[in-house]
């Protein structure tokens, strides 16, 4: 069957599924809980180790339940093949790594990007030698200057930014990237597949921390990476040499979560803007980061990239006036919204980022992205929106 006719409705719950039949006994039972595979014949084996034909040899280098998500999640992104990881950092790095980012290289990146990958390519990488360049994604010019000025091996951005919700023009800057050789990596956490598939605008690599939405159930922890069947064969040489496999009780489970991504994240995007309408009317509330609303920068790039009129499940926005000490009032007055470090569940969840996910960025840093003490973010989750909507406001009536 062919699944690129179905709709993603359809790919959604078939894809990953009836993979071809194995020819090897398990050590252990599935799920794959196997760190060894028999055959027939040892020729069969180092065949297998030469690359000369398919199968499994050791978990370090895939396991069969494994290669059902990473069908599974090619097929939902429109990509010729993916590989798994143990994190969405993990992802990352390694696709950085495939890229050819090294000492002497250069990269262009998003400064509003999620603290963590911030802090990789500010301290890991620039300890390597790497050039890092920082800018606005979202100025057009300043991307195009950068790229030019240092010529830089990859640019990377976020589809959605975490946590300023910016939005990405991933057409041009793939333009941009390819006009000096190259490799745009685009971060698609937040959007998913759903909403957008970046490499059908040019993106070389696409990255998912399958942790938020693609497992979508808040217990269990993974990365992604879908790109072209040579980048796979890189990516694939440095998770043989540093680890950061995704273990297959995690791959089964975040391959269950995704059957039901559709429908979850139509209701994420509803509450979502439901959500916001209400924060903007709301007095204590300053600004509210959603491209879901006419009044954000980047609405109608959004609405011309996202499918099914949707715009995501995350918010961000400023209580006016507060610093850290009455954000902290706030998220444990909620009730119903958990104040939680991670996104992408079915519940909605509440983060500080000062303090938690772009902590390791300095005081200067964070005030030249653009998040301050006042800001929060709002992962929406699927209960019903005018419950989110009733915890939010008495949380607020306290502060």
């Amino acid at each position: 069957m062919d699944l690129k006719r179905h709709s993603i409705h359809t790919q959604a719950v078939h894809a990953g599924e009836r993979g071809p039949r194995p020819d090897f006994t398990p050590v252990s039972t599935p799920i794959y809980h196997t760190v060894g595979y028999v055959y027939d014949s040892m020729a069969d084996l180092d065949a297998i180790f030469g690359g000369t034909r398919p199968g499994f040899v050791y978990p370090r280098y895939g396991t069969p339940t494994n290669e059902a998500l990473e069908r599974a999640i090619a097929t939902l992104e429109g990509g010729e093949t993916a590989l798994s990881f143990a994190s969405g950092m993990a992802a990352i790095h390694a696709a950085l790594l495939a890229a050819g980012v090294g000492a002497g290289q250069a990269v262009v990146a998003a400064q509003d990007l999620y603290g963590a990958t911030y802090s990789l390519l500010d301290r890991l990488f620039r300890g390597w030698g790497v050039r890092v360049r920082f800018v606005d994604i979202t100025d057009l010019l300043a991307v195009e200057q950068a790229v030019e000025e240092v010529q830089p091996r990859v640019l990377l951005c976020e589809i959605i930014s975490n946590p300023l919700i910016k939005v990405a023009d991933v057409p041009r800057l793939a333009e941009v990237a390819h006009a000096c050789g190259a490799d745009l990596l685009v971060d698609n956490t937040f959007a998913t597949p759903y909403l957008y598939r970046p490499l059908a605008d040019g993106a070389d690599y696409v990255i998912h921390s399958t942790t938020k939405y693609l497992g979508g159930h808040g217990d269990v922890m993974g990365g992604v990476v879908v790109t072209s069947a040579a980048n796979r064969e890189r990516l694939f040489e440095v998770v043989k040499m540093v680890g950061g496999n995704l273990g297959p009780t995690e791959a089964w489970l975040t391959l269950r979560g995704i059957k039901t991504l559709p429908l979850r994240m139509a209701q994420h995007c509803r509450n979502a803007m439901e959500v916001a309408r209400w924060l903007v009317g709301h007095p204590r509330i300053l600004r509210v980061n959603y491209p879901g609303l006419d009044s954000h920068p980047q609405h109608g790039l959004a609405a011309e990239l996202f499918r099914e009129g949707g715009f995501g499940g995350m918010i961000s926005f400023e209580i006016a006036d507060a610093d850290r000490g009455t954000v902290f009032c706030f998220m444990e007055a909620l009730e119903l919204v958990l104040p939680a470090t991670t996104l992408g569940d079915v519940y909605s969840l509440t983060l500080h980022p000062a303090s938690s996910s772009h902590r390791a960025l300095t005081p200067e840093q964070r005030a030249q992205v653009g998040i301050g003490e006042g800001l929060v973010r709002l992962s929406v989750g699927i209960e019903a929106a005018s419950d989110i909507i009733a915890d939010l406001e008495q949380a607020l009536a306290q502060v």
